[in-house]
């Protein structure tokens, strides 16, 4: 008997960023991280800025860097609906270095300006997220260790 399989489809406004058969899902919910296994109950959910991972059909872990947007569950298939992805061997490290540095001096400047401060800490948490993907690093320090349900 065959192991079951999830169907992942990661999709951005531009492009499919990832689609294809997995054996897990760890993805960063709103609330935290979740993760999802074949015949999961239906969920819907929206996403944070974070890492995605995927546990490809080689039994290799991939990373998505993730911006927001939503992820649906249906028995064996998890669709996501991202604002922005990008996956971790198409990350430019280097500009995300520079995002970070860029990020990390407006958050410098805005402080007691809440809404440029909110701003500046979003594209600080997406630049990270985006390098973490790209040097295969799987949770941050932030986050609770992702969950398995079935």
């Amino acid at each position: 008997m065959s192991e079951r399989k999830l169907l992942c489809e990661i999709v951005s406004p531009e492009e499919v960023v990832y689609s294809g058969e997995v054996s897990m899902v760890v993805a960063p919910a709103a609330d935290g991280e979740i993760g999802f296994l074949p015949l999961h109950t239906p969920l819907v959910t929206t996403l944070d800025i974070g890492i995605l991972r995927v546990k490809s059909s080689q039994n290799r872990w991939e990373y998505i860097a993730v911006h927001g947007g939503y992820l649906e569950v249906r028995e064996d298939r998890v669709t996501v609906l991202a604002d922005s992805a990008e996956l971790a061997s198409r990350i430019d490290v280097a500009q995300a270095s520079e995002a970070k540095e860029r990020a990390e001096t407006r958050i410098e400047e805005s402080r007691g300006k809440r809404e440029d401060f909110y701003e500046a800490e979003k594209a600080l948490r997406w630049a990270l997220a985006r390098l973490r993907a790209a040097r295969g690093v799987e949770t941050t320090a932030d986050r609770r260790p992702p969950t398995a349900a079935m």
